[in-house]
């Protein structure tokens, strides 16, 4: 683990980066994003107004993971929410601490920000995650379930009168 580094990704990484959520959506039985969503991935991370944050671990100079968040806001705790939106470590990588040490990085950051709170989702199948997470101290919400529009759905739901 000492040659294992966890450091801010930059605009140099982009390539990088793009292979690892490549990778992530090999794992999470996903679709890759496409040529327009990747530029989209690079303009809002370094663009002049960012949208999330990413850092990279880096084990013997080659990438093996990385964490992406950004921030929320809870009104009844009254502070940020800082949002895991993924946190993934290549397969041969995984047992070789990569992975609690995003976490780990991740949570300090939550810290230093004053945030109140630190969300993730892990898909329901992805029982690798379910355990890494509960090992750390993650907490499931059975209470909370997770509703989405997307795509033609907003704008369908856009399109409704007001009353």
């Amino acid at each position: 683990m000492s040659d294992l580094i966890i450091r801010p990704a930059t605009l140099e990484d982009t390539g990088l980066f793009l292979r690892l959520v490549e990778e992530l959506a090999v794992y999470e039985r996903m679709a890759p994003p496409n040529a327009e969503a990747k530029a989209r991935l690079i303009e809002d991370l370094f663009g002049p107004k960012p949208f999330y944050q990413l850092i990279l671990a880096i084990k013997a100079g080659r990438p093996v993971g990385y964490a992406a968040y950004f921030y929320t806001y809870s009104t009844f705790v009254g502070r940020r929410t800082l949002y895991l939106e993924d946190l993934f470590v290549l397969p041969e990588a995984r047992g070789d601490g990569a992975g609690h040490r995003l976490l780990v990085t991740i949570a300090r950051v939550a810290l230093a920000e004053g945030c109140g709170r630190l969300d993730l989702i892990v898909l329901r199948w992805n029982e690798l995650a379910h355990k890494f997470y509960e090992k750390h101290g993650v907490k499931r919400m059975e209470e909370w379930a997770l509703y989405r529009l997307a795509g033609e759905e907003i704008a369908k739901v856009a399109a409704m009168p007001d009353a």
